[in-house]
């Protein structure tokens, strides 16, 4: 895998995930906040581990994967400038995620929590809603806060 290849799929999930949100909410200008590739095999892990890490530093080390912080990238959906690898999960078959930033996450959270494809999923210090629709092959988050708060980047 080179770089381009990295760019390619970075923007692919982002642009899939801005259809998916806009399909499912109003939040057509909300920008995004950090991507996540699923990787499917630990080959591919490896490969975008070492790739990703030559374009910025790892800000946090998780149990599924680091989450590097980059200079920012223009995308379809705001500049980015988080991106992390997560580790094979059998529990994931999309290609990835994007997280976006709300302007009013309780008035959002009202507005949408008990829709079909919505799902409020709570942590130790943020809570985030996840968007799944089948006929899409990413996920949509939106955290509160969102992750450059909560790393204070």
């Amino acid at each position: 895998m080179n770089s381009y290849s990295l760019l390619d799929k970075v923007q692919k999930i982002v642009r899939e995930s801005q259809k998916l949100k806009d399909r499912h909410t109003d939040q057509v200008n909300a920008q995004v906040n950090y991507v996540c590739i699923f990787s499917h095999t630990f080959e591919e892990y490896n490969d975008l581990y070492k790739l990703i890490t030559k374009f910025g530093e790892i800000v946090q080390d998780t149990t599924t994967g680091p989450l590097i912080k980059f200079p920012p990238m223009p995308t379809t959906a705001g500049d980015l400038q988080l991106l992390k690898i997560r580790m094979p999960d059998v529990s994931r078959k999309e290609r990835g995620d994007a997280d976006f930033t709300v302007k009013n996450y309780q008035e959002f959270k009202n507005k949408y929590i008990n829709n079909s494809g919505f799902k409020l999923i709570i942590r130790d210090k943020f809570e985030m809603i996840e968007l799944s629709d089948s006929s899409f092959g990413v996920l949509a988050y939106f955290s509160n806060p969102p992750l450059d708060v909560q790393l204070g980047l």
